[in-house]
């Protein structure tokens, strides 16, 4: 729809939404940009103070994404007239532990009347203009980190059918909960340390080629932004590699499958191929929806192990899952 509509033109705009990256970048000073995002869902998990918990972890994570700072936030709130009001003050709390952990001060929010629940926010970061990281500009040879499991998705729907296994639940919210805070602060220090003079390009290159983070179209649906918005480059994915939370496959075999990873899988599986050994329940989780997912890096293959051990050594579970090739056709190979 966006696509429609008459283009503005602002040279300050420094991401806007032409590549479907993750926040908008606005540059304020020579030096210093916003990031500036917004998302909220409906209830995912029975819990209230949970789920105000990750509807923050999530809105805050596409600040993340871009390598910024969140620093304000405003409350986007919609709730039943007759709602019990306690409920959603234990949104709000859980919303709120999670900013003051980011270091986020919430200033504001607007609520409305509405017969189904939805919480989150929009927030606003700050990033110098220099070391804003989009979701494009993988390159060939590079390697594919991802912070966090998968399987959020198939997971929340079990919750919601009521078949879950607490520790299901338990691995899933623990994942859900954890902000990409860390993970952004050792990307930003090693961005910042580990430049090096390119005769190339007669500049500067940094190892950290493209960021993302995997939400709601899934492991295959961001990483095939990412390589739509880099140049004439595929991808390889090591299914066995790929990280996966307690109890997924086996929601998958039980047939919890979420809405949004059918749809995911009929919009995006059309670019991938599959060596025949790859399971068909792994395949299954690579279009699987998340919430407050991790991040995903394009980073060197030079870069990339000293990058996996500062994320590990950080607490972050930072696993090379595949890797970028050239290409001429956007395409993505996973192989066992």
């Amino acid at each position: 729809m966006l696509g429609k509509l008459a283009r503005q033109h602002d040279p300050n705009v420094l991401v806007g939404f032409e590549h479907a990256d993750d926040a908008g970048v606005y540059q304020i000073a020579p030096d210093q940009a916003l990031v500036q995002t917004i998302d909220f869902f409906t209830p995912i998990v029975d819990d209230p103070y949970t789920f105000g918990q990750i509807a923050a972890t999530n809105s805050l994570s596409d600040v993340y994404a871009m390598g910024g700072r969140p620093i304000t936030a405003l409350a986007v709130v919609c709730f039943p007239e007759k709602g019990d009001l306690e409920v959603l003050e234990q949104i709000l709390s859980g919303g709120l532990s999670k900013m003051m952990e980011a270091g986020c001060t919430i200033v504001g929010g607007h609520s409305i009347r509405d017969e189904e629940t939805k919480f989150g926010y929009s927030v606003t970061g700050l990033i110098p203009v220099k070391r804003v990281l989009k979701n494009g500009g993988a390159q060939p040879q590079d390697r594919l980190l991802l912070t966090k499991p998968l399987g959020t998705g198939v997971i929340s729907t079990a919750i919601k059918k009521g078949v879950a296994q607490p520790d299901w639940i338990e691995s899933a919210v623990q994942s859900m909960t954890t902000l990409n805070k860390t993970a952004a602060e050792v990307l930003a220090e090693f961005h910042r340390e580990k430049p090096r003079l390119s005769p190339e390009v007669g500049d500067f290159e940094f190892p950290i080629h493209a960021l993302t983070d995997v939400t709601g179209f899934g492991l295959i649906g961001h990483l095939r932004e990412m390589l739509a918005a880099s140049e004439c480059v595929s991808a390889r994915l090591f299914a066995g590699r790929i990280p996966l939370l307690r109890g997924a496959l086996e929601c998958v075999h039980a047939g919890h499958i979420p809405g949004g990873l059918k749809a995911n899988r009929e919009f995006a599986e059309c670019l991938v191929t599959y060596d025949a050994p790859v399971a068909d329940d792994l395949r299954t989780m690579l279009f699987d929806p998340q919430t407050a997912g991790g991040l995903l890096l394009s980073v060197s293959a030079e870069a990339a192990p000293e990058l996996a051990n500062c994320l590990l050594r950080a607490g972050v579970s930072a696993v090379e899952i595949g890797e970028v090739s050239s290409s001429p056709k956007l395409e993505i190979e996973v192989v066992p």
